[in-house]
């Protein structure tokens, strides 16, 4: 078949927070750079992200800086961060956030006007920048407005399908087809930055878009670079759980940082039974030292109270519910209360919380003014990722680039609410200006039209197909048993089974049937789609298979407590040789002195 060829220093694939910042970056710095991006622009994943972005601007409380960002990084993470990931997130959020302020970023104002912050689970002092709670929204419209004007080509409704290596495994472009009409392209690359997002499509519970089916986990995959920490989930706390249709649906971590409370059925507020030893002295002991709090927050003051056992870490919070529901002490239809109402006035939630107040005013017919939500755990975000060089953002394959949540090292075991938003800034720009300058160092590659006949072939097989499942069904199933068998809670021989499952959903989706057009074909897609997730899904259960533990992200019900011996210091590496995907262990490289000293203290108080 007959493909289109483009020639470019740098392609970032995805247009997210991370691919828009890696791609202002890179043309800033003078090379010509495209965007392919799975959807239209504006509709990336990044928009869901609601209650603000971490940095240690201070504004709210003088007391913060970088040191303790950093540390509440670590700590969030249970110290298996890349420990120089971290210190550049916290050193460099910041200013990455008045950046986007001087590109027109609206953020909400303290009194003086400065930009705003507020509190969020595992993190010392309020410190997420936010515009209400739609600050993802206003991020993508900023970076957006900004990268169109910096003259970056957008190819949108293109899925990558394959990348493309020289002899030596460097990677010099990619293959991708155009999701209308079925038109293959070619693109010729210097560097390629993958900004593909993350894998929770996987599960059938979960507040990822259409888009999150792990391509970028894939690609880089296939192409022979290292994924780590694949075993680390994090199923977020608060989705919403009622009527059905819409269950998964992101209630943002902001509710509960302006006051919200988490009741049983028996209107208890169980999370005050559910503080690890660990996080003790930094929470509440008593409803009223809690309510102290938020009388302190409401009035504007710097808290000198503890915060409420409701902002402990997403991964904390999420097993407490699961734990209350599976007592038999759930809410209505399986979930938690979550009581926003009886802390804030009707005035202050619509002020604060507007797009919660529509969401469940429209969705479930709920008032949250007046009423609480129902809320449960929902797959939302991996830790685990392609794993780059701290500096530049470069996998182990040369010219391969990767930022945001396809990308790892940042969060550990667990990531804190609101880092999300300032590492696809922070490592957006890193990765854009090391992708430009590599682009400086190496000639413009010559692609090879075998390598791009076979990824043609590859695409239009499921075309050709006579027979076969239809590949929704398929789809269905496998998120179900990922969320049956890799979930919250995980068990050895659930582990085991879904592996030998996830063989046969290979095989099955080799033979599905998604009809012979080339134009605006779902089913097509769905396939390509499905052959990512299966692979994706496998490096996950390989990996949480492997960590005989729980930490963080990853409960292994019949490992529940954290091994302080060897996987308190080691990672899972995952790659792929001869077709076959296989795990290994790698020691973490371990701070500096000085470093190493601040986060020693924090262990001694935990």
């Amino acid at each position: 078949m007959t493909f289109e060829s483009h020639e470019y220093d740098v392609i970032v694939v995805g247009a997210g927070g991370a691919g828009l910042r890696a791609a202002i970056e890179a043309s800033r710095q003078g090379a010509k750079t495209a965007i392919i991006c799975k959807s239209l622009l504006g509709k990336a994943h990044t928009v869901m992200a609601e209650g603000g972005a971490a940095a240690a601007l201070g504004n709210a409380d003088d007391r913060d800086g970088w040191k303790v960002h950093f540390k509440d990084t670590m700590k969030g993470g249970k110290y298996l961060n890349n420990w120089r990931m971290a210190q550049i997130h916290a050193q460099e959020s910041a200013d990455r956030i008045r950046e986007l302020e001087q590109w027109g970023a609206v953020f909400d104002r303290t009194p003086k006007g400065l930009i705003n912050q507020r509190n969020f689970g595992g993190h010392t002092y309020p410190r997420l920048a936010h515009v209400g709670d739609s600050t993802g929204l206003e991020i993508i419209r900023t970076l957006q407005e900004k990268g169109i004007h910096s003259g970056v080509d957008i190819f949108m409704e293109y899925t990558v399908s394959h990348l493309l290596q020289n002899d030596d495994g460097t990677c010099t472009g990619c293959v991708a087809y155009n999701r209308v009409d079925g038109a293959m392209h070619a693109f010729s690359s210097k560097s390629v930055i993958l900004a593909t997002g993350g894998i929770t499509r996987c599960w059938s519970v979960c507040s990822g878009s259409w888009e999150y089916t792990g391509d970028g986990h894939a690609l880089a995959l296939n192409a022979g670079a290292e994924l780590i920490d694949m075993e680390f989930v994090q199923f977020h706390p608060t989705g919403m759980v009622w009527p059905p249709s819409v269950r998964g649906i992101l209630v943002t971590e902001g509710v509960r940082g302006e006051g919200g409370v988490l009741k049983n059925s028996e209107g208890v507020r169980f999370m005050f039974d559910n503080v690890p030893d660990m996080f003790k002295g930094d929470h509440a002991e008593s409803e009223e030292e809690s309510n102290e709090w938020v009388r302190q927050v409401v009035a504007g003051e710097i808290a000198t109270v503890r915060r409420p056992p409701e902002l402990l870490t997403r991964d904390v919070v999420a097993k407490a519910i699961n734990k209350e529901v599976a007592e038999g002490r759930g809410s209505t239809h399986g979930g938690a209360y979550l009581d926003i109402a009886s802390q804030r006035s009707p005035e202050e939630i619509i002020s604060k919380l507007p797009s919660m107040h529509h969401q469940f005013k429209e969705l479930a017919g709920v008032d949250i003014t007046k009423e609480p939500m129902e809320v449960g755990p929902t797959a939302h975000y991996v830790m685990g990722g392609v794993r780059v060089d701290a500096e530049t953002q470069e996998s182990t394959v040369a010219g391969l680039f990767a930022a945001g949540e396809v990308a790892s090292g940042l969060h550990g075991a667990n990531r804190l609410g609101g880092n999300s938003l300032s590492d696809l800034i922070v490592f957006g720009k890193r990765a854009g200006e090391f992708a430009a300058k590599r682009a400086t160092e190496v000639e413009q590659p010559q692609l090879d039209n075998a390598d791009i006949d076979a990824a043609i072939a590859a695409n239009l097989a499921p075309l050709a197909r006579e027979g076969g499942e239809n590949p929704g069904k398929v789809y269905d199933e496998l998120r179900d048993m990922m969320q049956e068998k890799v979930g919250i809670i995980r068990k050895e021989a659930e582990l085991e089974s879904a592996l030998e499952d996830l063989k046969e959903f290979a095989t099955r989706v080799g033979k599905t049937n998604p009809g012979s057009s080339m134009i605006y074909n779902s089913g097509w897609h769905q396939v390509m789609d499905l052959t990512n997730m299966v692979e994706i899904s496998t490096a996950c259960a390989l990996a949480a298979l492997t960590r005989t533990e729980s930490r963080g992200g990853h409960t292994r019900e019949d490992h529940p407590e954290p091994d302080n011996g060897m996987w308190s210091h080691t990672t899972n590496v995952i790659r792929k040789i001869d077709g076959d995907i296989v795990i290994n262990q790698e020691e973490l490289i371990q701070p500096p002195a000085e470093l190493e000293e601040l986060l020693d203290r924090v262990k001694k108080e935990d």
